[in-house]
């Protein structure tokens, strides 16, 4: 039998929730290597969506960047960035979007800014891009972040990706339409936001995760469900079709497998 490592069982999850009916804003990194997944297993008919203008982009490897050649090549068509942002992201076309983050909080804000003051930060991050955007026009947001108190923390030094703000209604205060953040995998369980608070809450444990585990890696106390269910272990086509595709991709990339 295959065993799954914990990041080959958060990207699994993720991909899981999607459909052959979703229209996918993707996100460089864990979220790409998710939406791919899903296309090359239960949802070829994804549409995937990158935000440098590809649409129904159908890549071979997993891209380096928004700007990847492979992007382009297997692309529908691709259009401009203002028309990508304007017409597709902000006109309620995009049912999902697939975000990371360097750092997040309780109510599923991102920071991809900087750590530690923003006039002397201790790390300065890439910045937002297209994030912020997506966090606030897409139907819905799915979250992949490996757990970590350096990475789930207590409060952010900033907000570069509004997810649940303070609590329940904050979205809705701001005229903000979507539902945000309803997701959120990690290498050791899933989350979503409870009903009546919007604070993350464990929903599921990977296989062999305990919740000590889980409250190790987090820098608040987390909040469990009632019925914590345990997330179904990867089969084997799961892990040999991503296998694949992470060996596909640093050969195309020049680097050993």
């Amino acid at each position: 039998m295959m065993t799954a490592t914990p990041t080959e069982m958060m990207t699994i999850a993720a991909a899981r929730l999607l459909t052959n009916q979703d229209v996918c804003f993707v996100g460089i990194g864990a979220p790409s290597a998710a939406c791919n997944l899903a296309r090359l297993t239960h949802a070829p008919k994804i549409t995937l969506i990158y935000e440098s203008g590809t649409l129904s982009t159908r890549p071979s490897v997993l891209p380096l960047s928004i700007g990847d050649g492979e992007l382009c090549d297997t692309a529908l068509t691709t259009v401009a960035v203002p028309e990508m942002f304007r017409y597709w992201l902000q006109g309620g076309r995009i049912t999902i979007g697939f975000l990371g983050g360097a750092q997040i909080d309780r109510f599923a804000n991102l920071n991809t800014t900087v750590v530690g003051p923003y006039d002397a930060p201790k790390v300065r991050l890439p910045g937002g891009g297209g994030a912020p955007e997506i966090a606030s026009n897409c139907g819905q947001i799915f979250i992949t972040m490996a757990m970590g108190t350096r990475a789930f923390v207590d409060r952010l030094p900033f907000i570069t990706s509004f997810g649940h703000g303070k609590g329940k209604g904050d979205r809705a205060a701001l005229g903000l339409k979507t539902k945000g953040p309803t997701k959120v995998m990690t290498d050791l369980c899933v989350l979503e936001p409870d009903p009546q608070t919007a604070e993350l809450t464990v929903v599921s444990l990977h296989p062999g995760v305990t919740r000590e585990q889980v409250q190790a890696g987090c820098g608040w106390p987390l909040r469990f469900a009632a019925d914590v269910a345990e997330t179904p272990a990867a089969t084997e086509q799961e892990l040999s079709v991503l296998r694949d595709l992470h060996i596909r991709t640093k050969q195309a990339h020049g680097v050993a497998a």
